[in-house]
């Protein structure tokens, strides 16, 4: 989940309101929880000699390795990979330069300051096709598009992978206010997959959390790992967090909210919310959302396996 005010004339009363009881935050912007660090037990490499992972900062994106992925970057620092900025456009070349090419959160040039419809891709067709054949000639990509604007924004991008996002908020039938969603073992909504059971019993993962986000539909080639419940919709505003009587409803029952698939000789994972693999601390209370929140206790767990996966150091 972000929390998005996209209006250069102020906040409306309104919007103000519906930010406070759909997600219960406060206007204080989100910022990263600089004092979290969460163990690494086992790591996966030396510190400096694993893959280079590949954070998109080319396209205005919400989460930046010094911004709001500050502790996603140092999370995986310390499991050995080296992860690094990417400023330019994406083309066969600049990409090279990575194992691992992460994506949180971009943004066409003209959502940047107004969170509302149109919302057109962030990415060019020739960038898209570089990216897809990059993953296809033995590339990883991890696209994380939380809530609208950025499905939009990710749309085009997403479908060359087969997935296609509902440019909206997934939030609970008549919930008053979003997430956080807990997807269990337990109960089916998470999945048995090697992501989910890591290398060791140590890292198996049977509990995980999100703070909103959204929902988005996958070919068959993709196995879903979080899949939302029964009374889970998406809603379609025009301008984000602007919620009406009349805006738009749909179902996303059993919709994926995260899925992984091999593409070629490469690996893609697609999450639907931003902020289970950060450390964030929102309003006056610098209330915890992300990977420092209680109910979020496996979350860093998920994210090492996700990165593991995307590796090839777990078997599928």
């Amino acid at each position: 989940m972000v929390s998005g005010f996209g209006r250069k004339n102020g906040v409306r009363l309104a919007h103000f309101l519906a930010l406070v009881s759909i997600a219960n935050l406060s206007c204080a912007q989100q910022s990263a929880d600089t004092t979290f660090a969460a163990p690494v037990p086992h790591p996966a490499f030396a510190v400096g000699k694993g893959p280079v992972v590949l954070l998109d900062e080319a396209h205005g994106n919400f989460h930046t390795a010094t911004g709001r992925y500050r502790p996603f970057a140092e999370f995986l620092r310390r499991d050995g990979y080296v992860v690094q900025a990417s400023t330019s456009t994406f083309t066969r070349e600049s990409l090279r330069a990575g194992s691992i090419l992460v994506i949180a959160n971009a943004l066409a040039a003209s959502n940047q300051s107004k969170w509302e419809l149109p919302t057109p891709s962030a990415f060019t067709d020739s960038e898209i096709v570089a990216v897809h054949d990059w993953v296809a000639a033995g590339g990883a990509l991890l696209l994380i598009s939380d809530h609208m604007p950025f499905p939009g924004a990710a749309e085009k991008l997403g479908a060359a992978f087969g997935a296609r996002w509902s440019n909206g908020f997934a939030l609970a039938k008549d919930a008053k206010m979003g997430g956080p969603f807990v997807f269990r073992r337990a109960d089916h909504s998470l999945a048995d997959h090697a992501i989910m059971n890591g290398r060791s019993v140590e890292e198996r993962i049977d509990s995980v959390a999100t703070f909103t986000g959204s929902a988005f539909q996958v070919d068959s080639a993709a196995t879903p790992l979080l899949v939302l419940g029964p009374d889970i919709e998406s809603v379609l505003p025009q301008v984000a967090w602007e919620f009406k009587s009349d805006t738009p409803r749909i179902s996303v029952a059993g919709w994926p909210q995260a899925a992984v698939l091999r593409t070629g000789r490469g690996y893609v994972a697609l999450f639907g919310e931003a902020a289970m693999f950060s450390a964030q601390v929102t309003g006056p209370k610098r209330s915890p959302m992300g990977m420092n929140a209680p109910i979020a206790a496996q979350n860093p767990q998920l994210l090492l396996n996700v990165v593991h996966w995307l590796s090839g150091l777990l078997d599928s």
